[in-house]
C-alpha cells in the first residue's frame, strides 16, 4: 500500500492516513512523503510506517519530478492513496495528474488530488484502473461546476450518474455518507456530529485504502470505510463525547469495532 501524502504543513494529514491504514488490517504501508520530511516523519508518526523519500519543491510538496521514482514501483503496490494534505503546489498537482492518468493500480483520491481533478476530470477516463473519489459537498461541487445547493436536492442521483460518466466510485461525506457505483447505492447510517473535525477524511482515507489493498472491491471497500469509520466515531464518542472527539480517537478505536 503507497500513500502519497504530507507537505511542510500539512504532515499531521499523512500521519493520520497512515495510520489509519495499518490499524484497519494493511500489512505494510509506505508513506511517499517529501525528502526533506522524512526523518520527521519516522519521529513522528510510528516506527510501523515504512517512509519513501521523494524528490520535492522549494515548499515542501511532492514535485513532478518524483513521478519517475513512483513509477518504478508501481508493481509493489496493491492501490495508492494521494491527496492527504499534498497543497496545491502546481509541481504537486501536475504529479497528481499524472499518476491518475498513468497509475495501472487502484487509486483513492482524495482532498488535494480531488482539487487536481477539477476541470481535469476526463483524465479519470485515461486508464481502467478502479478509482475511489471522496468529495465533501463543497470539493464536489467544484469537481462538477455546480452550486452546492444542486447537489443536496438529489445527491444519490447526481452521484451516481458521475459514477457511470467516469467509471468510477463516488463517495461524498456527510451526516449521511453515498458511495456510488455505476449500478449500486449505498447510503450509509453510522457516525456522529463530533466526527466533523480535522483529519476525519484523513483516517477515511486509509480506512479505504487499506480494504482496497486486501481485495475488496472498489465499492465494497468505500462501503465498508464509511461503515467502519462511522462505528469507530460513535464508539469514540462514547467515551470522549461528541465535542471532545479529535482524529486520533478514530484510529483508536477502529480496531476494538473490527473486533
Amino acid at each position: 500500500m503507497l500513500l502519497l501524502a504530507g507537505s511542510a504543513r500539512m504532515l499531521g494529514a499523512a500521519a493520520l492516513a497512515s495510520l489509519a491504514c495499518m490499524r484497519s488490517g494493511s500489512g505494510l504501508v509506505t508513506l511517499g512523503i517529501p525528502k526533506s520530511l522524512n526523518l520527521t516523519a519516522q519521529k513522528k508518526i510510528s516506527p510501523v510506517i515504512m517512509t519513501y523519500p521523494l524528490d520535492e519543491t522549494s515548499e515542501g510538496t511532492l514535485a513532478f519530478g518524483a513521478f519517475s521514482q513512483i513509477q518504478k514501483k508501481y508493481s509493489q503496490f496493491q492501490a495508492i492513496a494521494l491527496g492527504c494534505g499534498l497543497s496545491m503546489h502546481p509541481s504537486t498537482v501536475r504529479l497528481v495528474r499524472k499518476i491518475i492518468s498513468s497509475s495501472p493500480v487502484p487509486l483513492i483520491i482524495d482532498a488535494d488530488a480531488l482539487n487536481a481533478l477539477s476541470g481535469h476530470l476526463d483524465l479519470l477516463l485515461k486508464t481502467k484502473t478502479p478509482k475511489i473519489l471522496t468529495p465533501h459537498l463543497g470539493e464536489l461541487a467544484r469537481l462538477i461546476k455546480t452550486d452546492k445547493k444542486v447537489i443536496e436536492k438529489n445527491p444519490e442521483e447526481i452521484c451516481q450518474k458521475m459514477a457511470k460518466q467516469f467509471n468510477c466510485v463516488i463517495l461524498l461525506k456527510g451526516p449521511h455518507t453515498i458511495v456510488a457505483s455505476p449500478d449500486k447505492i449505498y447510503i450509509n447510517k453510522t457516525g456522529n456530529a463530533g466526527m466533523a473535525t480535522a483529519g476525519s477524511g484523513d483516517v477515511l482515507t486509509g480506512m479505504i485504502a487499506s480494504f482496497v489493498g486486501q481485495g475488496l472491491s472498489p465499492f465494497d471497500a468505500a462501503k465498508c470505510g464509511a461503515y467502519y469509520h462511522g462505528k469507530a466515531g460513535d464508539r469514540a464518542a462514547q467515551l470522549k463525547s461528541k465535542i471532545s472527539l479529535i482524529a486520533t480517537d478514530l484510529i483508536d478505536n477502529i480496531s476494538k469495532i473490527l473486533k
